[in-house]
């Protein structure tokens, strides 16, 4: 059979309503928002589920559709909460969820199975076998890891059916995906839990330059969106939920008018214009991301300042109102504006109300003019000025005029030549309409069920809409239009005069119970206090402090006599999976039993291997006992408890885990891991004097940061230990609890 043509879709950020509308107004075929919680970009405006409902039924009457971000790794205290926003979710009829928490795609597949998965680029899926992984875990479509190049993904895409989506345009981080805990550090604003504080935009010091060594380019690949398209990618992805609604309709115009071109009607003077409408967006400098090897080569410029925006010129003078400045470019009332620090630090952002020139209020200024802008806020002074958006458009009026949400009514239809039978299947009274009819049998056309479901979706009702309905024809006849309508008016009818909206019965109260009841049995499996109960990571050749009995590990390239435990890579490109696949077998073979698994594409690698012990390890994220059920059902025995918790959180997984937990009792954590050449090595500090360690690994070609304190915790009772020696010395005298003491935000 002739395989389908992918039909390529652009999926648009929505980080407000009017953002939203703004995206469908541009062309976009979808859009992606978050509720105020469990999503990465916590900073946002987000939306209400009021709101949220509101734009999902406008979005389906005009044929598009919504992804809600639930991209966050969640703590074991908030599962509960997560469970009433998965129902919540369910009855706003979103079309799917972006997840990066193994817990919550269990949760999901469990209690939610109506709601559709898409595995975020946060999960760090970057090769086929992660994609062959997510596919048996009920996941519908992947976001690739933005770090791989197009080479990578044109054979993952010859792997798989799976419906694939990568990020075309926008912000880029400079770590791989899930895998940044730099900001968590300084503070406990975990990036994996949408409080991100963007330290990798800062200015650093060494002994060899000062620059901004880890902020990127931004991302644009309109001149790759043909071959994108070729290729088969499913859905191509645009960045930017914290920006506003003028550069989400520039950005989605500029790829809508490329994607509907067809490649050889594609002129320079189409893609010009394209360009034109993305030099409105003010972003950064443009780049291929990683798409490229030489892209990825001189993705950072670490002279230049990390923040985005057109340069508009530097804060020349403050007053308790305002501050002044040389305009470089032209200012309206409207515009948006940020004031960004030498440090590269956060700066304030602002959107002119009201400014002056030469004492006189006007709404814009031109090049060379000396402005003041109105601000009632601490602006630093020599700050560098960014526009970072333009007037645009008031969505106010059309937010406003959506409609209320309707209540989803499920239908069971029957039809036979003699007569039409229709019940009501979720409401507290039970409604049933019948009424005698006399078909005659189809010559052609005949009556099916995509006819009926259609028929009955036209509610003529401000209170109800069709929900699921299931149809049964005994035959094949043929039914007149005009009768048809006839019917199902009088059905209606009969519910507009019986139901209210009220007497809908709630789908998910069942699944919410079933959840508690299931959550309430959990029995925790308690680690035994063992003489072995240690592990140590070890570096090659390294020293081995501490119970001689400990278990030893060390990278699966450099095992030895001494090893019995083996460290998987915590990436691996499309190119290296068969070498680590050889790898694995000669570990087996030399006795090896027990496989630390650093990334869930590695869970593939061991279908054939039957008597071998799993442990999902750093920087797999383990956060709570749903994911800790996830890991089991695919063959994992032990876990190590996420080394960004902190002890409230370890302690509460610890209670309902149903896998021994280890703990990261000692070691330098690696903080940011990036493919991305970095132009320094060796030691650095921030502003703050905060001290990393910047390290090359020439055999994985990444680059790491690690900070200089070894991160040391106390034991937890009824826990393995987890030593890391693979950066660290034992006896270290800086030393770090990192999260431990504090309550991870």
């Amino acid at each position: 059979m002739k395989e389908e043509k992918r039909i390529t879709k652009l999926l648009a950020p929505a980080g407000s309503p009017a953002c939203a509308l703004a995206a469908f107004d541009a062309g976009a075929d979808a859009i992606y928002c978050g509720l105020a919680k469990f999503n990465a970009r916590e900073r946002g405006e987000n939306f209400s589920p009021e709101v949220l409902a509101k734009v999902i039924q406008y979005a389906h009457s005009i044929g598009r559709k919504v992804y809600i971000t639930f991209n966050t790794l969640i703590k074991e205290s908030e599962l509960p909460s997560v469970v009433e926003h998965l129902a919540l979710l369910e009855k706003l009829d979103a079309d799917a969820l972006i997840v990066q928490d193994l817990g919550v795609l269990r949760l999901i597949r469990e209690y939610f199975p109506n709601i559709e998965i898409h595995a975020s680029t946060q999960m760090g899926i970057h090769n086929s076998l992660g994609v062959k992984w997510a596919e048996k875990a009920g996941v519908e479509r992947v976001i690739l890891e933005r770090q791989i190049t197009m080479d990578e993904l044109k054979t993952i895409r010859k792997s798989t059916n799976l419906e694939l989506e990568v990020f075309i345009h926008g912000a880029l981080c400079c770590s791989l995906s899930g895998q940044c805990l730099f900001s968590s550090y300084l503070g406990g604003y975990s990036g994996n839990r949408g409080r991100c504080k963007q330290p990798c935009r800062r200015r650093f010091f060494s002994n060899k330059g000062n620059g901004f060594f880890f902020s990127p380019q931004d991302l644009c690949t309109i001149d790759l969106v043909p071959q994108l398209r070729d290729m088969g990618i499913d859905s191509l992805k645009i960045e930017g939920r914290l920006r506003q609604a003028d550069y989400v309709y520039n950005v989605v115009s500029a790829y809508r008018m490329i994607l509907d071109t067809p490649t050889d009607k594609l002129t320079p003077a189409i893609m010009g214009e394209a360009r034109r409408l993305l030099s409105k967006s003010c972003g950064r400098k443009w780049s291929h991301g990683f798409f490229s090897e030489e892209s990825m080569k001189n993705l950072i410029s670490h002279d230049n300042i990390g923040s985005a925006g057109m340069l508009c010129g530097d804060v020349a003078d403050v007053a308790d109102n305002g501050f002044y400045f040389v305009a470089k470019k032209k200012i309206h009332v409207g515009d948006r504006l940020r004031i960004q620090p030498h440090t590269g630090d956060d700066g304030p952002a602002m959107t002119v109300t009201k400014m002056f020139v030469d004492n006189k209020d006007v709404k814009k200024a031109t090049v060379g003019q000396m402005v003041f802008v109105c601000y009632d806020r601490e602006v630093p002074l020599r700050g560098v000025i960014y526009k970072i958006g333009e007037s645009f458009k008031d969505y106010n009026s059309r937010l406003e005029s959506l409609k209320e949400v309707r209540r989803k009514l499920d239908l069971q239809v029957a039809i036979s030549q003699n007569l039409i039978q229709v019940k009501t299947c979720n409401t507290l009274k039970e409604i049933t309409w019948e009424k005698a009819i006399n078909l005659e049998k189809a010559a052609k056309h005949p009556l099916n069920a995509e006819k009926t479901r259609s028929e009955f979706a036209c509610v003529d009702s401000n209170e109800f809409a069709l929900g699921n309905i299931s149809i049964s024809i005994d035959g094949e006849y043929f039914m007149p239009g005009a009768v048809f309508k006839e019917l199902r008016r009088e059905f209606y009818s009969k519910v507009k005069s019986e139901l209210q909206a009220e007497d809908i019965i709630d789908s998910t109260s069942e699944a919410l119970a079933k959840f508690y009841f299931d959550y309430k049995r959990i029995i925790p499996e308690y680690a035994k206090v063992e003489p072995n109960s240690e592990t140590l990571a070890l570096k090659v050749n390294g020293e081995t402090p501490g119970n001689r009995k400990a278990r030893k590990a060390i990278s699966i390239f450099d095992f030895n006599k001494e090893t019995n435990q083996v460290i998987l890579p915590e990436f691996t490109p499309e190119s290296r999976i068969e070498t680590l696949k050889k790898a694995i077998k000669i570990a087996y073979e030399s006795g090896i039993r027990s496989f630390r698994i650093a990334s869930i594409f590695e869970l593939e690698l061991f279908a054939d291997y039957r008597d071998v012990e799993l442990v999902a390890t750093f920087p797999l994220p383990v956060c709570n006992s749903m994911a800790v059920m996830e890991l089991q059902s695919c063959g994992v025995s032990r876990v190590l408890g996420h080394v960004e918790l902190d002890r409230k959180s370890l302690e509460e997984l610890r209670d309902k885990s149903v896998l021994p937990l280890e703990v990261y009792r000692y070691g330098r954590v690696v903080l940011l891991n990036s493919r991305a050449a970095i132009s320094i090595d060796g030691v650095i500090k921030d502003a703050r004097n905060n001290k990393f360690v910047v390290k090359k690994d020439n055999r994985s070609r990444l680059t790491r940061i690690y900070p200089e304190e070894i991160v040391s915790i106390p034991r937890i009772d009824k826990t393995f230990d987890y030593y890391d020696l693979q950066n660290a010395n034992w006896n270290a005298k800086e030393t770090s609890a990192f999260n431990f003491d504090l309550d991870l935000l």
